[in-house]
């Protein structure tokens, strides 16, 4: 199934250069419980067609209504809902949203393509919106952080692919990483050639790979929305994975090990693979947030924190 925000902004590209004008709802922000985080895209067109969602069903509803009554006639506009607006979350919530009303032409069209190839993998972006205009453009983005910047009189979003957890080889401690970073919303891929491993293994909502994870990553397996770890104390497969990973833009690339572990793989990867001080900096190694983590549930939410971490731009020691 695709990234739904992927499928947001292509449909609003078959709307747009079939002539319809498009409305495109950002969400900015929640305030306590909310069921879509900042970021999540939804689209209306015309005739009321939408696709992709900023809550559980009510914000929807009452959207499409305002829409079919003309009250999103302006260029963009942000609305808050949950807050005294005559529409309450189910969950206690709030949130605000931004809205975009796109003409059917060039420009829009193009913008469009540019969210698309983001969405694809291909870049990353940050898309600005100035709130008083309307007025869209886009910029590389080759950091992590909060993927919703707000100002006074402009919004910037961060715009990527849908983030992707690589693990490289099974273990007890993967299919826990691969249980949580389901539930959290990742794209995750298991990748291990070793069929006596693999057998009676079952993981809902993962994708699993009979292969060398070195050789998915060096076939293009990562962007720069991946993170890629190895779990399995194999050699075999987590210094390939690593003489792989470094090679790529993935945002995060650790393997587990203890701390004498870990230094006798820096010296491999070394004197093997070639990696110099720059690579082996980008190798979390010993993986994961220190938390005295001993059972592979326990190791598995460090890993997950500190890929979190990574994701959202915390330094360690800002925690």
């Amino acid at each position: 199934m695709q990234h739904l925000d992927l499928q947001v902004v292509r449909r609003a590209l078959e709307w747009s250069c079939a002539g319809q004008r498009v409305w495109l709802c950002t969400v900015l922000a929640t305030y306590g419980s909310a069921p879509r985080a900042p970021g999540s895209l939804l689209a209306v067109n015309v005739e009321g067609q939408w696709i992709g969602s900023l809550s559980g069903g009510c914000v929807e509803e009452d959207f499409l209504e305002r829409v079919a009554e003309g009250l999103f006639d302006q260029s963009v506009s942000v609305v808050r809902y949950g807050a005294g607006d005559g529409v309450s979350l189910p969950c206690g919530g709030v949130l605000d949203v931004l809205v975009e009303k796109l003409e059917p032409d060039c420009e829009v069209q193009a913008h469009l393509r540019e969210l698309e190839s983001a969405l694809l993998g291909q870049r990353r972006l940050i898309r600005e919106v100035d709130l008083a205009s309307g007025a869209r453009a886009v910029f590389a983005d080759s950091e992590q952080g909060v993927r919703i910047e707000r100002e006074i009189d402009r919004v910037r979003v961060r715009i990527g692919a849908a983030q992707r957890l690589l693990l490289a080889g099974y273990s007890s401690v993967a299919q826990a990483c691969a249980e949580f970073a389901v539930g959290l919303g990742f794209e995750v891929i298991l990748c291990d050639p070793r069929d006596e491993v693999l057998d009676g293994v079952v993981l809902d909502g993962v994708e699993i790979r009979r292969q060398l994870p070195s050789v998915f990553i060096a076939d293009g397996g990562c962007h720069s929305d991946t993170a890629v770890v190895a779990l399995t104390h194999d050699p075999r497969i987590d210094d390939l994975a690593m003489m792989e990973a470094v090679r790529t833009d993935a945002f995060y690339i650790g393997v587990m090990g203890s701390m004498q572990t870990s230094q006798k793989r820096f010296e491999r990867l070394r004197r093997i693979g070639g990696l110099g001080d720059a690579e082996l900096a980008r190798i979390h190694a010993p993986i994961g947030l220190n938390l005295g983590s001993k059972t592979p549930a326990e190791i598995a939410l460090a890993v997950l924190a500190d890929i979190l971490r990574i994701r959202s731009g915390i330094p360690r020691n800002q925690l």
